[in-house]
């Protein structure tokens, strides 16, 4: 057969399978015409995504010897609380808690020595209560026991981009106790918790006593310092200036609730606490109270109860009322609200202008100094956050 029949014979046979095709089409065609049309139907997709949080627990080691190690955490407070704030997600200020842990203390009633002095929260009156009522007693530090505690009973966000650091800080052997610190601080890192480890003594001495292994197995970072030294404050021209602001800033706020006046006492006896370290740890205090997504009082507050919850005054009870508001209409009580909202906002506003100058103020004397004044809790801290942020993807 010449090459031009077989391609004649091919092309016919293409033309009748094509015929077929298009019959069997239509056939097909037809006959889902008599078939009931199924509608597509579109489920709306529901949002799961939740506001980043920044929860940092402190586990502190309150044995004997630890006296200075309290002393540096009371002063680093509200300097730790400002670093947090300045970091951002996607342009978006994280919300911030913090939790406290003691271990270490044979007044402690647990087989392992520790208790958990406050959960994590936004109320840092309670945390700062909670600090400066710590007393050292002598004790068997177990630090594997403690982190243990920590990442099993606090309340971590579930959220996979909130940043979730433990921190604890002592003198002792890292290996002390039954629990075991690898499988802890791994089991933890497994659930994005990152353990970072602060050794109240040389260098050296704290890889030797396994709390560098502790940190790199906890994805953490390693630190040592000096817990004896007192902390150094930089005095800067803008201070009197920002604690002035402090009892302007007081004055906006108006309890509410049965222990509203006990919780806005203890607001002023923080005030207090410290100052009596040093106006400047007054002055950093008054940064943090200036930061509405670290510094948060809804719980006894009727300014920020009523950003949370506009129907709340609406509803609220004259029995929880402070005494200048009783009487009141509604209308009259909101109008009162309103007012000290926007004399707050103002006054954060203005804190927050003065901490920018007062920060570079500070830089450039660092600068000048070198790093000899970084040694202690709050700088170890604070360095170590910042570049955990980084990694993680937040930006100042």
């Amino acid at each position: 057969m010449t090459t031009l029949k077989i391609l004649a014979l091919a092309a016919g046979t293409a033309f009748l399978s094509s015929g077929n095709i298009q019959e069997n089409l239509a056939a097909k065609s037809n006959t889902d015409d008599h078939l009931p049309v199924q509608k597509a139907t579109l489920i709306p997709l529901t949002s799961t995504v939740k506001d980043n949080k920044i929860q940092v627990a402190l586990l502190l080691d309150t044995s004997n010897s630890m006296d200075g190690l309290i002393d540096q955490a009371k002063s680093r407070l509200w300097n730790i609380v400002n670093t947090l704030t300045t970091l951002k997600y996607n342009g978006k200020a994280p919300q911030i808690e913090i939790a406290l842990y003691e271990y270490g203390n044979d007044g402690i009633r647990d087989e392992n020595y520790i208790r958990q002095v406050t959960p994590l929260t936004q109320d840092l009156d309670l945390v700062s209560e909670k600090l400066f009522a710590l007393r050292t007693n002598g004790g068997s530090e177990y630090c594997g026991a403690v982190i243990r505690d920590a990442a099993a009973n606090l309340n971590w966000d579930s959220n996979e981009k909130s940043m979730k650091l433990i921190y604890i800080a002592g003198n002792e052997a890292f290996d002390q106790g039954k629990i075991n610190y690898k499988e802890v601080v791994l089991k933890a890192k497994g659930k994005n918790i990152y353990t970072n480890t602060i050794f109240c003594g040389s260098r050296e001495e704290g890889i030797q006593t396994f709390w560098q292994n502790g940190a790199s197995l906890g994805g953490g970072k390693y630190f040592n310092i000096d817990s004896d030294r007192k902390v150094m404050y930089i005095e800067t021209p803008y201070d009197k200036r920002i604690s002035e602001c402090n009892a302007r800033l007081n004055d906006t706020y108006i309890y509410y609730g049965n222990h509203g006046s006990e919780y806005r006492l203890k607001q002023i006896t923080q005030d207090k606490n410290a100052e009596m370290q040093s106006a400047s740890n007054l002055v950093e205090r008054t940064v943090a109270k200036s930061k509405k997504n670290a510094y948060k009082n809804d719980h006894w507050d009727l300014v920020d109860k009523a950003e949370k919850d506009a129907g709340f005054i609406a509803n609220v009870k004259e029995s929880e009322l402070p005494a200048e508001l009783k009487g009141k209409s509604k209308e009259e009580i909101q109008k009162t609200i309103a007012a000290k909202s926007a004399a707050r906002d103002t006054i954060q506003k203005e804190i927050e202008e003065l901490s920018k100058k007062r920060q570079g103020y500070i830089d450039s004397e660092m600068k000048k100094r070198g790093t000899e004044d970084s040694d202690d809790l709050g700088k170890a801290i604070e360095s170590s956050i910042v570049e955990l942020a980084k990694k993680n993807g937040y930006s100042l």
